[in-house]
């Protein structure tokens, strides 16, 4: 039974044909063909604007579909999300002008420009101000002071607010690249074992880029004190090195240790240590 899968067009693309690689699948197009094709699986794919994929995968025009939390939250969109893949992670923030005071802001009916109505809407409302919000399509930080007292957009690094003379008065939403599904698609018998599947290999891929294998040997001497050291899944792999009163031990290790790690192990008499990538962790 094909599986309908909808993919956002953009910057979000690359990162999803290359999860989809990881997991052994290969999407042949690009961007600016809205059908490329899914190799290696029964999955019909279709490219769409970010913002009108939470509500069709809702519909049930599509069974899954790559979505931002803050475009599932602007249309109130009824999918399940079934991971969270924290990619293009932003933060939708208000702002005003640099020069500004918030309260005294605060105090007048402001004008606020927003791609998000929703999401501001509950925002402003949530703090109790009057205000008129006027529906931006795209260019936002450009709005005040001239057009509007406040902007409400999402940013990922500050970079474009800063360089608009603007300042953050408010996280609104912490936002970043969601799986979805339609709940009925959900209940379909076939449909879940191939969702169910696909999840599972992309949890492992997500888990594998958190890790990476790292392999070594010491001296009979020193091998507890390395063993200790090492934070592995489980327990690190031990094995006699052949004709010799020499260990090799393997583990697989968190990438955000392996900076501190390394200087500890080697202090401790590990030696010819490698570092290699995990593909999938299951």
């Amino acid at each position: 039974m094909t599986l309908k899968m909808v993919i956002p067009k953009g910057k979000l693309y690359d990162k999803v044909a290359e999860l989809l690689s990881d997991i052994g699948l290969s999407l042949v197009g690009d961007s600016r063909n809205y059908r490329p094709t899914l190799y290696g699986c029964d999955i019909e794919v279709k490219l769409l604007k970010s913002q009108n994929i939470p509500e069709l995968v809702a519909l049930g025009q599509h069974d899954i579909g790559f979505a931002g939390l803050d475009w599932i939250e602007e249309n109130n969109a009824d999918v399940e999300v079934l991971e969270n893949l924290n990619f293009n992670p932003v933060q939708v923030v208000a702002c005003i002008p640099e020069n500004w005071d918030f309260k005294s802001v605060m105090q007048k009916e402001i004008i606020v420009a927003s791609e998000y109505n929703r999401i501001a809407k509950n925002y402003l409302d949530s703090l109790q101000v009057k205000y008129k919000l006027l529906r931006a399509y795209g260019a936002t930080e450009v709005f005040p002071p001239e057009d509007a007292d406040m902007v409400i957009d999402n940013t990922s690094t500050g970079s474009t607010i800063r360089a608009n003379r603007l300042k953050v008065v408010g996280t609104v939403l912490q936002s970043s690249t969601q799986l979805i599904a339609n709940k009925s698609v959900l209940k379909d018998p076939k449909k879940r074992k191939q969702i169910d599947d696909l999840l599972l290999l992309i949890r492992a891929v997500l888990n594998g880029r958190k890790r990476v294998l790292l392999e070594m040997n010491c001296n009979k001497k020193n091998i507890e004190q390395i063993v200790e050291l090492l934070p592995a899944m489980r327990a690190p792999t031990v094995s006699e090195l052949y004709k010799s009163d020499g260990f090799a031990i393997k583990a697989a290790v968190e990438k955000r240790l392996i900076k501190d790690l390394l200087p500890e192990l080697i202090a401790a008499g590990a030696t010819d240590i490698l570092e290699t990538p995990i593909r999938k962790v299951l």
